[in-house]
């Protein structure tokens, strides 16, 4: 029998002899490989699910026009779609615009934002909306409105715009879709270049006085009526906004024009969604402004990393008592063993090879835990994220491969000290016991 027939004849009647011993190895190591890979495989697919579930709460980039002369024209339709272009190289993303204009409900000023119904729908799901959205002569009010009025759905209103006070609006129409002091400050100076422009238009045109859309009588409460299909109620700036289709708001106010802001919701997070707003802003052919929404990016990086951290501390802890158990169950081998080795040493066995005897009867067990604990951690990260975000997570290959070679070296590694001590039993004193 060759030397290396022999080898393979112990190492199958070392594992296979001692069940028990090889079972609680082999269980050691499927327990840390199956939490190991279990909290691998979510911590990779948080991140992504993450953003997923958090695109539901609004947007987390905007555009704004980035001079004075764009400001005053709003972003035009061909601008929107190039920028949309940029933004969605690569990733998914929603889009809505909207247009800005000041008005007067009984004497008192408001905002109203001409919006695409369908595109602002789908990009704030989390909206809590009573009644329908706007549509044609129908409005949908913020909450805050709806209880400064006193209406209420199917209510009729009369609004009125008067150029003269469009640089009233400003403020709140900046604020109102913005969550951070960064877009409010561009979107107050988008909607202050917006408003003078309009005070402008208003002055040099005569016929935006009939049907009441024009007044110099801040008392004049003469204007369009309309019905109140909605009341939003977000707990936002949302609530103090009056919400229309474009279409209306460009007869309100007797002209068109582009949108002050554009809201986007984009599948990237963290440095990608920033080199997304660094490409919009370098490329000065689209006129625009881009920044992130502050408040989301920022509660996404803080959760995600908040995850991750988790992951670290509960992964250190697993390792730690991977090593024991299979240090211990390795340890015991060894002491069931330790005439054999002595005997063995005795006939002439060197300490290297018995020791390489060890290491590949450690690896064996690290092998077959990590084989059936990656599959276990598998399922158990499915069912987790089948639970918790509804979707299903797909075998990452690359993972199981890492799995199972951790499980391997953590059992190698765990076996060094006990092997080290079977390699230094001298052989005359345990004959000598015998």
């Amino acid at each position: 029998m060759t030397n290396r027939k022999m080898f393979f004849t112990m190492l199958w009647g070392a594992v296979f002899r001692r069940r028990s011993r090889a079972m609680m190895a082999v269980i050691a190591s499927l327990v840390g490989a199956a939490t190991l890979f279990c909290l691998a495989s979510v911590c990779v697919a948080v991140p992504q699910q993450m953003n997923e579930e958090m695109r539901a709460y609004g947007a987390n980039l905007i555009v704004t026009p980035a001079s004075a002369t764009g400001k005053s024209q709003g972003i035009d339709t061909a601008t929107v779609r190039n920028v949309t272009a940029l933004v969605g190289a690569g990733h998914s993303v929603k889009s809505a615009a909207y247009r800005y204009e000041s008005v007067r409900i009984n004497s008192a000023p408001y905002t109203i934002a001409g919006v695409d119904v369908k595109a602002v729908r789908a990009l704030n799901r989390h909206w809590n909306v009573t009644g329908d959205w706007p549509g044609s002569g129908n409005v949908m009010v913020g909450r805050d409105v709806a209880d400064a009025l006193g209406v209420k759905v199917g209510s009729r209103v009369t609004i009125g715009y008067r150029a003269a006070d469009a640089s009233a609006s400003a403020s709140s129409s900046a604020s109102a879709k913005s969550d951070s002091d960064e877009s409010a400050e561009t979107a107050e100076s988008s909607a202050q270049g917006t408003q003078s422009t309009q005070t402008t238009q208003g002055e040099q045109t005569t016929q935006a006085t009939e049907n009441g859309r024009v007044s110099s009588d801040i008392m004049d409460n003469n204007g369009t009526e309309f019905r109140i299909a909605g009341i939003v109620d977000t707990g936002g700036n949302e609530d103090s906004i009056i919400y229309a289709t474009t279409a209306d708001v460009s007869k309100l106010a007797g002209h068109e024009r582009g949108a002050d802001v554009v809201e986007y919701s984009v599948n990237a997070m963290g440095d990608e969604l920033n080199a997304i707003v660094n490409r919009i802003n370098k490329n000065t052919n689209t006129a625009v402004k881009a920044q992130t929404v502050t408040k989301i990016t920022s509660s996404d990086t803080r959760i995600i990393a908040m995850l991750q951290t988790l992951f670290w501390i509960v992964s250190l802890v697993v390792l730690v008592l991977t090593l024991v158990g299979v240090g211990t169950t390795i340890s015991s081998i060894v002491s069931q063993r330790r005439n054999e080795i002595g005997l063995r040493k005795a006939l002439g066995a060197d300490s290297r090879a018995i020791g390489v005897e060890f290491y590949v009867e450690s690896g064996i067990y690290g092998l077959i835990g990590g084989l059936l604990g990656t599959a276990i951690g598998y399922v158990l990260a499915r069912v987790l994220c089948a639970t918790v975000f509804g979707r299903a997570i797909g075998f990452d290959w690359l993972l199981g491969a890492g799995s199972l070679l951790l499980s391997v070296a953590i059992a190698v590694i765990a076996s060094i000290p006990p092997v080290r001590r079977a390699t230094r039993i001298d052989p005359a004193i345990v004959l000598r016991e015998e």
